[in-house]
């Protein structure tokens, strides 16, 4: 079989849970599939892998997703039912290890002060995250260069600039042009109203001078694209029941799955395997009944974020490959980099309705963005504004702190706090060092006995210095703001959803894994286009360049069909 020699009808899949047409179910693997051989093999149905199945499925190759997750059923999500804020404590959590679905593998984060948190599904974290979509910023690929640290991406924000438009444009994003810390861009989407928190705060920056802007959201804030707009429901790190939420199970999969792309679900990968030519020939996996099987394809794309993707990568032993799969440089699982969160949260006299709104999508301020060494760090952060709680976890809060007691004054106290709270999250850019590793752990396995990932990583001085600095600095904002109190939390133990830098880019095959548009060094046939590719993490949520990236690398192979493999 040739990888471009066939041209394949268009077969429209009926997956469940998207579009009129598509018959809802849950855990089934698509029907009609085999497991013949495919030209394009996607491993992983979150972020990257949608935009990379999408870019990739107008050439009309035999394209196929293996996701080890379910689709999610929109009308389950918390915000269907009353006992929503106690669902995000259980079936709900961000953190697999508690959440502990059959679809979910375990993660041994004993050695790290930050836990991994992530959703293994069909949309992956964009089922779960607050949706702030900010980019990189243009010095976030050149931070050797400007500060001496790190290393210098092989590409620049330019090369991701058309994707950024056209990844917007995909999943729906609001916002106002004219951010002064960007490159001129232009949301399709005005912004999320920024409600009384977001004025609230607003003028608190305005009284120091310093920068604010509204938030880019994945989240549309009127009809887009057959969605409705955003109805302030409120814990979007739940899922979205309402669609107003972009996750890519109802932005991009819907139009993949019509152009013929087959998305298998319950099909959790063990290994890449290689033939005698060192090219990567498919994938050993487990479908829903725990069978073992095998899919042989002509190209590999790795879509499984800095955890899971260094995971299967490092479990891909052979003759050829005895550290794992690409990893001559040994750089796999190497470099791993969160964004350890600061803290700080204010409360009011006045009422600020903080519990209604999107979490996580108000203002952000990127004052303290660029380095300044005079702060005793280097890089910096972003200023995000986070709107409160509902009413049981205001009160379950201040019961732990001392704030809201139960008997007698409960009722008074809770008055005080419920929507009367704002907090901000300082989002640390967090440096690449070696000893911050993913590796696959001697004991733990999941549910089909494949090693879980074992996280070994630490706070570096730096990051402390950074948190500091962002602490003080949100509580002079919290105070200009008019917060008559103030609480700070110096680290955030479920910080852990951004998980970069594990298989990084670089044009030196001694240094990093992959090349400079995602293509193994070591094994021509095998791309890796989620966030284990960052070279640095910046100081922004990473999705919508992750996404970039991989419309990037897509688009790259298209341009490079004829010589792929040279």
């Amino acid at each position: 079989m040739s990888l471009f020699s066939f041209e394949y009808e268009y077969n429209v899949l009926q997956c469940p849970g998207v579009g009129d047409d598509i018959e809802k179910g849950e855990g089934n693997i698509a029907q009609n599939a085999d497991d013949s051989p495919v030209d394009v093999l996607i491993v992983g149905a979150g972020a990257s892998g949608a935009a990379v199945a999408w870019s990739l499925a107008d050439t009309r190759m035999r394209i196929v997703c293996l996701e080890q997750g379910d689709w999610s059923n929109s009308s389950e999500y918390p915000t269907t039912q009353t006992n929503w804020e106690t669902l995000q404590l259980g079936p709900y959590n961000i953190n697999p290890n508690v959440r502990g679905r059959e679809t979910d593998y375990p993660i041994n984060n004993d050695d790290s002060p930050i836990n991994v948190v992530n959703f293994n599904g069909v949309g992956g974290g964009t089922i779960f995250f607050a949706a702030l979509f900010p980019r990189l910023h243009p010095s976030d690929f050149r931070v050797k260069t400007l500060d001496g640290v790190g290393q210098d991406w092989p590409i620049d924000y330019d090369t991701l600039q058309p994707y950024f438009v056209q990844n917007d444009r995909m999943m729906g994003v609001s916002g106002l042009a004219g951010d002064p810390m960007y490159p001129p861009k232009q949301p399709p989407l005005p912004p999320i109203p920024l409600g009384l928190v977001g004025e609230t705060m607003a003028r608190g920056y305005n009284k120091l001078g310093w920068h604010w802007w509204p938030t880019d959201s994945a989240i549309i804030s009127q009809p887009y694209e057959g969605r409705d707009q955003c109805l302030n429901l409120g814990p979007c790190g739940s899922g979205c029941s309402q669609g107003a939420k972009s996750s890519v199970d109802v932005t991009y999969w819907p139009e993949v799955l019509r152009a013929g792309v087959e998305l298998r679900t319950r099909c959790r990968v063990r290994e890449v395997t290689v033939n005698d030519q060192g090219m990567a020939d498919g994938v050993v996996y487990y479908n829903a009944d725990g069978e073992e099987c095998r899919l042989q394809a002509e190209v590999v794309v790795m879509a499984c974020n800095g955890v899971g993707t260094p995971r299967i990568l490092l479990n891909s032993k052979s003759e050829r490959f005895p550290d794992g799969i690409a990893n001559s440089s040994g750089q796999v699982g190497k470099n791993l980099m969160f964004h350890p969160m600061g803290w700080m949260e204010g409360r009011f006299e006045e009422r600020l309705d903080s519990h209604k709104g999107p979490h996580g999508c108000c203002i952000l301020s990127q004052e303290f963005y660029e380095t300044d060494r005079s702060r005793g760090f280097v890089r910096g952060y972003n200023m995000q504004i986070n709107r409160g709680r509902g009413p049981f976890l205001t009160a379950l809060q201040g019961r732990a702190n001392g704030t809201i007691p139960w008997g007698p004054g409960h009722h008074d106290a809770f008055q005080q706090y419920f929507d009367h709270i704002t907090s901000i999250g300082i989002v640390c850019e967090d440096l690449p060092e070696e000893h911050n590793t993913v590796t696959l752990d001697p004991e733990l396995v999941d549910s089909d006995g494949i090693p879980a990932p074992k996280i070994n990583y630490q706070l570096s001085d730096n990051t402390r210095a950074m948190i500091d600095h962002g602490l003080d600095r949100a509580e002079e904002v919290m105070h200009a703001a008019g917060a008559v109190e103030t609480s700070r939390y110096a680290s955030v133990r479920n910080a852990g959803w951004h998980l970069l830098g594990t298989a990084r880019m670089g044009n030196d095959p001694k240094s990093s894994v992959v090349n400079s548009w995602g293509r193994s060094h070591d094994v021509k046939n095998l791309f890796i286009v989620d966030g284990s590719v960052f070279v640095t993490s910046g100081g922004v949520n990473p999705t919508s360049t992750i996404q970039a990236l991989a419309l990037y690398v897509a688009d790259t192979i298209k341009k490079n069909l004829a010589n792929l493999f040279d």
